[in-house]
């Protein structure tokens, strides 16, 4: 808010020193009020004596004035209830995944800290402790941008539809507060480790460690691993990373197959060992048959898929019960809490690097969109070579000696 004098301008005469009169001095109402209404739109208003300008701004700071009153329903509007809106206006338009990922990123991350909140109140402040608390709770880099970014459309849609003045979120430098936290795993088992693990899971899922140590596959890609051809050749020794397993029953009612994480699809080499744990477990175990919708062709059709595994009663697996499962192996293998199914996939990363692969193989190995996400994660398990003292002097010295050489006879005829 503020409070101009119309009649004079504000530069003052070098003589008089007193205000200068404007071109409105002496006519019409001499005082403006600048405000901002319940619309968010900036407002002006224009009064006769200097008392009753100061009256209504101050109305105006303290939200007395009319004019900038919001209404009841909009000031108690929780943020749950536009979230609601917002996502039910735009769902039709989304992708199946999108579907499916946004009110589950709501219901769990978002909705149990700004759920009940009024929407108005949310502030810089609010959404910074937000922040602090999910970078505590060690949740990963990837996960937080991936929060606060959905956080951050709805509270923009939100200014847009007038229902909040501004965006807290804008103040918020995300890259700045991540910046500094490295990639790099905290935990990563040692052969021994792995070993152990693959000693106290059941039968039926010993080869899914294999896969996770001995081909990097995320948990979806093993859990969507099938029988046949597709997924695995062992005469031409590779692998067909091309689908992992989801669950969504609110589109799919259940389980079906999409692309990797981030379309990493690829084929990669068939580790000899890792082939010989998939045979036995073809021979001792074998796959479960299911009909699944298979969206990774980007249409959807359901076929008959060999699931290879499954529980203990056949059936597949969500990430929940696999959870559970997971926490019993763990603590038998004497894993830390940091010891999750992707540390095997760090495990394979890490043996390559520390063996001399180079990045850009690592990076192939794992699927990488780029090299730069590989080195970030694993630069420190690059093996480090000494550089000899004086290699670029000697180099130099040497080439130096050989262009100073004398030219032999047969040169000068």
């Amino acid at each position: 808010m503020a409070i101009d004098d119309l009649w004079y301008l504000k530069k003052r005469n070098p003589d008089t020193k007193k205000f200068i009169p404007s071109k409105r001095h002496g006519r019409g109402k001499r005082w403006r009020v600048r405000y901002t209404d319940a619309d968010n739109e900036d407002r002006e208003k224009l009064f006769h004596l200097k008392r009753d300008a100061d009256t209504f701004d101050l109305e105006c700071r303290s939200g007395a004035a009319p004019e900038v009153r919001v209404k009841r329903e909009a000031a108690r509007l929780t943020f749950a209830e536009y979230a609601q809106r917002w996502r039910e206006a735009r769902e039709s338009g989304w992708a199946t995944e999108t579907r499916r990922r946004i009110p589950q990123n709501l219901r769990k991350h978002l909705l149990p800290v700004f759920g009940e909140k009024a929407i108005r109140s949310i502030n810089l402040t609010d959404v910074l402790a937000w922040l602090s608390r999910l970078l505590d709770d060690g949740t990963p880099k990837s996960s937080v941008s991936l929060y606060f970014g959905l956080f951050k459309t709805i509270m923009n849609a939100a200014v847009i539809d007038k229902v909040i003045p501004d965006n807290p979120c804008n103040g918020v430098k995300l890259a700045q507060i991540l910046r500094g936290l490295s990639r790099a795993p905290k935990w990563v088992p040692t052969g021994d480790q792995v070993l152990k693990l693959a000693e106290v899971v059941p039968r039926r899922f010993r080869a899914a460690v294999w896969l996770g140590a001995g081909e990097g596959l995320r948990l979806g890609e093993v859990l969507g691993m099938e029988a046949g051809s597709r997924c695995a050749d062992y005469e031409r020794g590779e692998l067909h990373v091309v689908q992992q397993l989801r669950h969504s029953p609110e589109h799919f009612g259940g389980f079906y197959l999409s692309t990797p994480k981030s379309g990493s699809t690829g084929t990669v080499d068939l580790d000899a060992v890792v082939a010989e744990e998939l045979t036995a477990h073809l021979s001792e175990v074998g796959p479960v048959e299911f009909d699944l919708p298979d969206i990774t062709t980007g249409e959807r059709l359901t076929r008959p898929v060999a699931v290879l595994f499954t529980s203990a009663r056949g059936k597949l697996l969500t990430d929940t019960y696999w959870s559970e499962l997971w926490a019993d192996w763990r603590e038998a293998a004497g894993w830390p809490k940091e010891g999750t199914f992707h540390s095997l996939r760090h495990f394979f990363a890490t043996t390559l690097m520390s063996n001399g692969v180079e990045p850009q193989e690592v990076q192939k190995a794992l699927r990488h969109a780029n090299l730069r996400i590989t080195l970030e994660t694993y630069v420190h398990w690059l093996p480090k070579k000494d550089r000899p003292r004086g290699l670029v002097g000697n180099l130099l010295r040497q080439a130096d000696g050989q262009r100073r050489e004398p030219s032999t006879g047969q040169d000068r005829i």
